[in-house]
């Protein structure tokens, strides 16, 4: 599914990210690679192959798109550095022969050593005429600035007749800011109430439905 933003276009990916498409950049928010190891050495037993599906998803992604940059908004490492790390380099860094670009979120609390050695450039923001692209969107944009971000992991509660409902995550959209789903397995979701003139665009299995504000029965 294409949406337009400030001119430009914008392709939302049922992966759980974006490709703009005019730069050919990949955009992508809150990975949290290394959280299953987290808890696994904290002595949850959580199969250690549920911590590579991110990073096979996001391989197969850039495969497939061939960007010239990716950029990761923030949360990519979920805190210490532990096996991730270096499993990251071998599969994803080491492999492709792109940019990668990423925009610090509250968990990259790494050693700014270990991000260049995996070949990773920090940044606290990165903006490409009026469109800026940050972690968290904490406030509002103007009808000049335009925000896109993660951060929340975003969801919402679509209901069907009687009391069935369920939640899905979903790319959320207003006049002035874009907040993307989170990419990475085991990171779970906050439902959010919209505003009333949102644009909701919600992921199911490899499809991208728009979700009218109304309909969600607020």
């Amino acid at each position: 599914m294409e949406i337009s933003v400030r001119g430009q276009t914008f392709q939302l990916l049922w992966q759980k990210a974006i490709w703009w498409k005019e730069k050919n950049w990949l955009i992508i928010s809150d990975l949290h690679i290394g959280k299953v190891e987290h808890f696994r050495n904290s002595g949850i037993g959580i199969p250690a192959t549920a911590g590579h599906l991110t990073l096979s998803r996001l391989s197969m992604l850039i495969s497939d798109i061939k960007p010239d940059t990716v950029f990761f908004l923030g949360d990519l490492f979920h805190s210490k550095a532990n096996s991730s790390v270096v499993y990251f380099r071998k599969v994803i860094t080491e492999i492709f022969d792109c940019t990668f670009l990423l925009v610090q979120g509250n968990h990259d609390i790494l050693m700014p050593q270990i991000y260049k050695e995996i070949g990773i450039e920090v940044l606290p923001e990165f903006s490409s005429g009026d469109i800026t692209l940050i972690h968290e969107i904490s406030g509002t944009g103007t009808d000049i600035a335009f925000y896109i971000g993660g951060h929340i992991h975003p969801a919402v509660r679509v209901r069907g007749k009687g009391k069935q409902s369920d939640v899905v995550p979903c790319f959320y959209k207003t006049e002035t800011s874009l907040i993307l789903p989170a990419f990475g397995y085991f990171t779970g979701v906050k439902v959010i109430t919209p505003q009333a003139d949102a644009g909701i665009y919600g992921i199911a299995g490899t499809e991208i439905f728009e979700i009218p504000v109304h309909a969600l029965g607020l």
